[in-house]
């Protein structure tokens, strides 16, 4: 049984009959970072107009797409209204199993070390969430979403952007103050405003297969790095919404897509998979080919782009969909401070430092993971198998496998917007307050209207005293420990404050400052809203890692330790490669410098490619 899409109805745009006025806000895609933009601005009251070239959400013939949504989304969701409704449908879930043959390798559990209220991933098709999404911005009257209005022309100047809109009703022409291009990989509008996107198409193939199961599974996560019924290619098993099961078969470079996405072939290689006796049925197949891309501006005069139209990743660990809904975040708030007239226009700028900067870090770690998955390189794969020998039995090891690091937001680059400590991601832990109310923290800023001002141990007249200090400002002051409960510890394990601290979050829930007192809370505020420039940070604090990858003492960068591995095997034969390796074994034998702790670790090596060999039998 195929996916079934809603359509939405076409109506005849005010402009056709000579409406002359000229729109805050123009997205240009109704996807899912177009959806949640809109959604988002017209929470915060922003007067919107979203077109899309479709009547309906997902895209035909590719329906299924992205279904992996991360802890960080989920927040985001929350203050937009749909959370509820996505957990309700979608698979809950954060253990997953990695095996290597027929051998489990070792399992992880993403919420060992959660502070939010949400779950770290829910399992849910596209399209549900954009339909979710479209059903909330149908209740919202400054949001005018336009079916069926495909964009054919766009130009810009100091004051304004202008569309060339086709519709079933003609073509008209739409002015905007502000516009965004959501209109994904594809998009004509990058190519109008002579945008090189720098496309690199991985030689990478896969075979998506959603499936209905006749009976009952258990809701896990499985990542084969190398399953022997996929003639040792990987493998993923994930549950999704509506009892189906997405399957990911890594295919041959050179296979023949329509050929491997044939309902027969694919019905073969799910059953050796599970055995000749598997009741299923098949919902959706589709082919896939990884590419990534990445233009050099995400803003251009008073255009911005955000999602696929401005980075293209493979879907490695959900970074695809995931960080779309996080650009969105970011600018929304921007547009919305500048619209109201209470920040300076000149933070829109760093919505390109900020979400750039998070779209590189996202092609290195998933190029990293396309690597691990398919070496390119006999020294590759001879690490990778080692890799794999090792996890089953070392922890450490286990940190190297790179099946795809999940999700997760990544602290923003020092800059002027931002004071000390500010750039790091705060997760929406539960707050609450003593007469009994409890929610999350993405409720305290009014729905992402406002900053939040976190006072930890101070009395109610240091409180009052911040409040006029901050006041006529978009600031919310909260006092942790008085009026507001830190009802898990999840403030101060995220923040580990002092006495007197003064946190300062921007409405995306990413620290703005910590503060020593009202008067450099207020500076902070005002920098952040780009009305003065922020202090420099103190040495102390530093700059935020940009690495979400939790490690193990002495082992500080997993993949980059894989890199250098590798990098020493290259242009080596097998005899210089076995040479090489009996030298580093040397080498880091003077600098361990401890005769037993090296026996320990050769033996260990030693049993991790004896069991390798036996398991190859």
């Amino acid at each position: 049984m195929a996916y079934t899409l809603p359509t939405y109805e076409f109506r005849r745009p005010p402009e056709l009959d000579g409406y002359p006025g000229t729109h805050p806000v123009v997205i240009a895609g109704g996807g899912l970072t177009g959806l949640t933009l809109a959604a988002d601005l017209g929470l915060r009251g922003v007067p919107v107009v979203l077109l899309d070239e479709d009547d309906t959400v997902g895209v035909r013939g590719a329906s299924s797409r992205g279904i992996c949504y991360a802890r960080k989304s989920l927040e985001v969701f929350d203050r937009l209204g749909i959370a509820e409704k996505i957990r309700e449908k979608g698979v809950t879930w954060s253990v997953g199993r990695t095996l290597s043959g027929d051998d489990e390798v070792y399992s992880f559990d993403l919420g060992t070390d959660s502070h939010s209220v949400f779950p770290p991933f829910v399992n849910i098709q596209q399209f549900h969430v954009e339909a979710f999404l479209v059903d909330r911005i149908l209740r919202m009257p400054n949001v005018d979403l336009r079916w069926r209005s495909r964009v054919t022309g766009i130009d810009q100047d100091e004051d304004q952007v202008r569309f060339t809109v086709d519709t079933p009703a003609g073509p008209y022409r739409l002015a905007a103050e502000w516009a965004i291009d959501a209109t994904g990989a594809g998009s004509p509008i990058r190519d109008w405003l002579g945008l090189d996107s720098h496309p690199d198409l991985s030689a990478d193939r896969w075979c998506i297969s959603d499936i209905r199961f006749k009976d009952d599974r258990p809701p896990e996560r499985l990542t084969w790095v190398d399953a022997r019924f996929n003639e040792g290619r990987g493998v993923w098993l994930h549950m999704m919404a509506d009892d189906v099961w997405r399957v990911d078969f890594q295919m041959s470079p050179d296979c023949d897509p329509a050929e491997v996405s044939r309902p027969e072939v694919v019905e073969a290689r799910l059953r050796a998979m599970f055995g000749a006796d598997l009741e299923f049925d098949v919902v959706w197949i589709g082919p896939y080919h990884y590419r990534s891309a990445l233009v050099d501006r995400m803003r251009v005069g008073r255009v911005f782009l955000a999602g696929d139209a401005a980075h293209v990743v493979s879907p490695f660990g959900a970074r695809g969909g995931n960080t779309g809904i996080q650009d969105a975040e970011n600018l929304g708030w921007k547009l919305h401070q500048v619209l109201e007239g209470r920040a300076d226009a000149s933070i829109l700028d760093s919505y390109h430092e900020e979400r750039h900067s998070t779209a590189v870090r996202n092609l290195e770690v998933t190029r990293r993971s396309a690597r691990f998955l398919a070496p390119r390189s006999a020294a590759e794969r001879a690490v990778r198998d080692a890799t794999l020998a090792l996890a089953r039995h070392h922890e450490f090891a286990r940190l190297l496998v790179n099946t795809g690091r999940m999700s997760a937001p990544v602290p923003y680059p020092a800059s002027q917007w931002l004071g000390d400590q500010g750039g790091l991601p705060v997760q929406s832990c539960a707050v609450g307050r003593p007469d009994g109310w409890r929610g999350s923290l993405t409720r305290l800023g009014r729905d992402g209207r406002c900053f939040l001002a976190l006072a930890f141990s101070l009395d109610a007249a240091e409180i009052a005293s911040i409040e006029r200090d901050l006041a006529g400002l978009p600031v919310v002051v909260e006092s942790v420990g008085g009026s507001l409960l830190d009802v898990d510890g999840g403030l101060a394990a995220q923040l580990a404050p002092e006495p007197g601290d003064l946190w300062i979050l921007r409405p995306d829930l990413y620290v703005l400052a910590r503060c020593v007192d009202s008067a450099q809370a207020r500076h902070a505020v005002l920098a952040g809203l780009g009305r003065a420039r922020q202090h420099p940070r103190s040495v102390e604090s530093g700059t935020p890692s940009a690495s979400p990858v939790a490690t193990l003492p002495g082992l500080a960068d997993p993949d980059r330790f894989t890199e250098e591995v590798v990098r020493a095997h290259e242009n080596l034969t097998d005899d210089q490669s076995a040479r090489l390796d009996a030298a580093l074994v040397m080498v880091l034998a003077d600098q361990i410098g401890d005769a037993e702790v090296l026996s320990r670790s050769i033996a260990a090596a030693r049993r991790a490619i004896s069991g390798a060999a036996e398991a190859k039998e």
